[in-house]
């Protein structure tokens, strides 16, 4: 199986777990989880067939992460990024004391006065190195990678979450906790 089929998959799995399962005739449940077999039927009466030996290949090489089955093997999900009504049930969470956010340089005057928005989703995400936050920020154009004072925000009585891909979560980030890295 190609990197290139296994990129396709991933990016079909991610719309339509993350943004619009109703396009392939498909429901979420309200945690996010979606009945394997479901899944692979919409793929092919969509035109778009996936065998149950590649949805595993790309779940478990994802180098994201970005979906998981649940531990009977038979429900599917995207560990985040959802713009779908879901709940995770995501348990708050100590974050590292600095994590980091890449965006597009356009955003940069933007973010230094109103902050990190969570826009269209239902968290902002936040990176554990920069090299990963500037991957995320080059999907924007030319990168800009901000550092967040997670700790001061925590202190501060902010929530954080960590997805099961180890991509941490929060609400907002106002401007006094932000720098340019």
């Amino acid at each position: 199986m190609s990197d290139s089929r296994l990129v396709k998959i991933s990016k079909y799995l991610s719309r339509h777990l993350r943004h619009a399962p109703g396009r392939i005739g498909v429901e979420l449940d309200p945690g996010g989880w979606l009945p394997v077999s479901e899944l692979l039927d919409a793929c092919q009466k969509n035109k778009f067939p996936v065998q149950l030996a590649e949805l595993k290949k790309v779940v478990a090489e994802n180098d994201k992460q970005r979906f998981s089955f649940d531990s009977t093997g038979t429900l599917i999900r995207a560990s985040q990024g959802h713009s779908v009504e879901v709940d995770l049930r995501l348990e708050p969470s100590v974050p590292p004391d600095i994590l980091y956010h890449g965006t597009g340089s356009t955003a940069v005057e933007s973010i230094f006065s109103q902050g990190i928005r969570k826009m269209s989703r239902h968290h902002v995400h936040l990176s554990v190195n920069i090299q990963t936050a500037r991957q995320v920020g080059a999907r924007h154009g030319i990168p800009a990678v901000f550092t967040v004072d997670a700790a001061a925000m925590q202190r501060d009585g902010h929530t954080f979450y960590c997805s099961a891909n180890k991509v941490w979560l929060v609400d907002f980030v106002p401007p006094a906790y932000l720098k340019i890295s």
